[in-house]
């Protein structure tokens, strides 16, 4: 190890109960290694640590989202620079191994040599406590969803007789009608215990509808007061910019580009040329949740909007899939959201023209 005074960088691998966390020297040579619990005093406690290796530089994070989500506010707090860190991949760590401080270490390296640059989501504000329904909301919609399905298939392998009366039923009918059953009788009669389960699954979808409409109706003020701008744009509604904003965070400055949000997002066409070969291929990465609602954003002008449909008009003359028109109208549709999330977080004297 090696004792410097000089400016060094940090690296940080977390986990739930403790933190492990690296220093290296400006030439990338280690200096030392600790571990700290995640706890306000064990936060205290690793700054303190990591300001007596030297003169700190930055830091490098693992898991600003997740571990290491309140130990980046706090050193945030303290005007610490810091630097959001991906995990090694798998080829990295099958040569390197795997150990806290080999993470740590890599973490540092990292930061130092500029291979991760990207800067952490404060969350810490109104976009925090979106992402923080929204996430309810959502195993809400996904427990509904799966209610429904339920369902509906025991409906199939139930009586013929009960099959036959709910089949023509949509589902908001079936669900209404399955809620009113009253079976009386022994649970030991299959077709007892259907009607029992049946009822029980729609009562459990009634509940789950009004945590749905509950969640709506707090997250919608929410949005809008969160960026008005962005639900005016045409096809963006509350639950549509609420993803958007939480995929951007509470400060989007941080991303540093139009093009960075499209990689962000996976709508940034990544090449796949060859040769004479000269072609662009899908984008898989990404924040997928972000992916949709930029989804949902075309399919509605699609419908609605006379201009996107005169460019899919003219990109379908030109021998363009629908599917390859519907990424490019994403990536047009992102350009606008952008514009959009960075105008409003750009603080209204910033804007105006220099006298």
């Amino acid at each position: 190890m090696t004792n410097t005074l000089g400016p060094v960088t940090g690296g940080v691998d977390t986990h739930g109960q403790t933190h492990h966390v690296a220093v290296i020297d400006q030439v990338g040579r280690q200096v030392s290694d600790a571990e700290f619990p995640t706890t306000p005093a064990g936060y205290r406690a690793l700054l303190a640590w990591l300001g007596a290796q030297g003169q700190l530089d930055r830091v490098g994070v693992e898991g600003t989202g997740a571990y290491g989500a309140a130990l980046s506010r706090y050193l945030s707090g303290q005007g610490v620079v810091l630097v959001e860190v991906d995990r090694p991949d798998r080829k990295t760590r099958r040569a390197q191994g795997k150990s806290d401080p080999i993470d740590a270490y890599a973490a540092a390296r990292a930061a130092l040599s500029g291979a991760a640059t990207g800067i952490p989501k404060t969350r810490d504000g109104r976009v925090e406590a979106i992402r923080a329904l929204r996430l309810v909301r959502g195993s809400a919609v996904k427990a509904r969803t799966q209610a429904i399905n339920q369902l509906k298939s025991l409906l199939v392998t139930g009586p013929a007789d009960l099959r036959e009366q709910l089949r023509p039923l949509g589902s908001a009918a079936l669900v209404e009608t399955c809620a009113q059953l009253c079976p009386d009788g022994d649970l030991t009669d299959p077709a007892i215990a259907v009607k029992t389960a049946l009822r029980r699954l729609a009562t459990r979808i009634h509940a789950l509808n009004a945590e749905i409409a509950e969640a709506d109706r707090e997250l919608a003020p929410l949005v809008t007061a969160a960026a008005p701008c962005l639900v005016a744009l045409l096809g963006v509604g509350p639950e549509v910019a609420g993803q958007l904003l939480v995929t951007a965070g509470d400060n989007p400055d941080r991303l540093h580009s139009e093009a960075a949000f499209a990689h962000l997002c996976g709508v940034a066409p990544l090449p796949a040329s060859s040769g004479r070969i000269d072609r662009h291929r899908l984008n898989r990465g990404g924040d997928r949740a972000a992916n949709c609602a930029l989804y949902r954003i075309v399919l509605c002008r699609l419908r609605y909007d006379l201009a996107t449909q005169a460019y899919t008009e003219r990109r379908t003359k030109q021998g363009l899939s629908k599917p390859e028109i519907i990424r490019c109208l994403k990536r047009y549709v992102l350009r606008e959201v952008y514009r959009t999330l960075v105008s409003a977080a750009t603080p209204k004297e910033d804007l105006a023209p220099a006298a």
